[in-house]
Parts: C-alpha cells; structure tokens; sequence
C-alpha cells in the first residue's frame, strides 16, 4: 500500500507538470486554433530561465516568476513575428513553430551552452515528510499544489471574468468581437503571451524535479503536451487537467510494472479515447 500510495503521489506530481505545458497549449491551441509546435521551446527557456536566475539570485521565489517573465516576452516575441502572419493557415503554422522550436533549442545552446545543466532543490522545498510509514517528498507535494492554484485561477479567469468572457466569444466570432470595439488581435497576443508564461512556469518547476535539464527536453514535453490536449478535447481546461493526471498517473505505474510499455502508454491511452470519444475526454461533440 505504501508503494501505491508513493506512486500516485509521484504520478500527481509529474501530471501537475504536463497539466502547466499542457494548459498554455490548451489556450495558444484549443482556444486560439494556433499549432503552436515551439510551446515545447518556450517550456525549456523557462527551465534555463529559472536554473540561471535561481544561481543568480538564491530566490527560487524570484527564479520562477522571473521564468515566467521571461516565456511571456518570448511568447511576445513568437506571436507578433512568426503566429500573426500565419493566423488560420495550419499547415504553415506546423512549418514556422517546427522551425522556431529548433531555433529556440539552439539558441539556449548558445546563450547557456551545449551541456546539460543541474538543477537543485531549494532547502526549504528538499526532504521529505514521513506519514504512516509512507515517504512523502516536499517538492513534490509543492508542484501538486502550484498545479491546483493554476487550475483554479485559469476556470475563474476564464469563467468568472469580464477578459474570460472575451476570449471565448472571440473564439468563436472574432469578427463580430471586433465590430463591437474590443481588439481582438490584442487580447489574442495576451492569451498567447500567458501560454507562453505557463509553459516557461512548468519548465521553471520542472527543473529540480528532474534534477537536469538539456535543450532538447522542449520536444519530449510538447509531444506529451500534445496529447494531453487531445485526450482533454480542445479548449477544455478541465479535460486538460484530468488528461494531464491521467497521463502521469499511467505513466507512473506502467514505469514500475510494465517498464516495457512505459514509452507506448501515453500513446496507446490517447488512441483508445480517441476511439470512444473522437473529441476528447471533455471535448464538444463534432
């Protein structure tokens, strides 16, 4: 029992971590309708971003919301010269983000070198708690709880607020948002840019968690990303948050029993949902 108890705390943990990349995807992808391949790139410059500030300063406090900064100007940057030209083009919208993401890769390469870099744990964040016989680890319990209060915030903004209300009517008709006055192109740039912060917040988090971090890690997670989104059904917060879960949850367990399917679980979840419900977990019916 401890052992199970141990993997679901594990597997909460690093879908709290998917659910971070997964929901700037959800907003940049299900919301926007944007094929945003480089929020992979943006996820690993908030992993840097947050080691180098972290080594800089000794504030893990100001190492993640300097992260987050940090994604938002990339994501700045990413809409207004790459997204806008290709805005409702998909196929184009795959070739620049594709290239962007190699670009973003590299230049980390260049700005923080070719090595892989350390990460470590704040001391207030390492150890564990010992309950019942069973091993709790701090941080890992700290990305549980960061992964909630992101949820709760993004269903309050998104559902209780006046910028919520805009962005899903500009969804769903931008034209007549925009003939109302509201600019459209703008908010969709914030929406972009608060993607691009969430994603660089789970790569800031991600960091000590794994211990190391390298430039390519962008495309592993943005792949993970990708399916989560799918299997939640675009644009749901929620069915990203429970994909999420259930994404680390199984990939937690098949890792200790089934070692040998670990790598085909994500895949092979996201191919048996897809059967049942085309449009995902909590997606509407098309």
């Amino acid at each position: 029992m401890n052992g199970i108890i141990n993997l679901l705390v594990n597997g909460l943990a690093t879908g709290m971590l998917i659910f971070l990349l997964a929901s700037g995807l959800t907003l940049i992808f299900g919301l926007m309708s944007v094929l945003n391949f480089a929020h992979g790139g943006l996820f690993a410059w908030g992993a840097y971003g947050g080691v180098w500030l972290y080594a800089a300063t000794g504030s893990f406090f100001v190492a993640i919301l300097g992260a987050v900064v940090i994604g938002m100007l990339l994501g700045l940057v990413l809409e207004r010269l790459v997204i806008r030209p290709v805005y409702g083009n998909h196929i184009q919208q795959i070739l620049v983000t594709l290239g962007a993401m190699l670009v973003l890769s590299e230049l980390l390469k260049v700005v923080f070198g070719p090595n892989p870099l350390k990460a470590d744990v704040p001391p207030l964040l390492n150890g564990s708690w010992e309950v019942e016989g069973v091993i709790l680890i701090k941080y890992r319990l700290f990305i549980i709880c960061i992964g909630a209060i992101v949820f709760a915030g993004l269903l309050f903004v998104l559902k209780r607020t006046k910028i919520g209300l805009i962005v899903r009517a500009g969804v769903m008709n931008p034209e007549m948002v925009q003939a109302l006055g509201i600019p459209i192109r703008r908010v969709f740039t914030l929406v972009f840019m608060a993607g691009a912060g969430l994603a660089a917040l789970g790569g800031a988090l991600l960091a000590p968690y794994s211990g190391v971090i390298f430039a390519e890690m962008g495309m592993q997670f943005a792949i993970l990303a990708f399916i989560v989104v799918v299997i939640g059904g675009m644009g749901s917060i929620q069915g990203s948050a429970f994909a999420a879960l259930l994404v680390g949850l199984s990939g937690a367990f098949m890792a200790y029993y089934v070692p040998e399917l670990s790598l085909a679980a994500n895949m092979l979840l996201m191919v048996i949902v897809l059967l049942i419900k085309p449009s995902g977990l909590f997606g509407a019916k098309g």
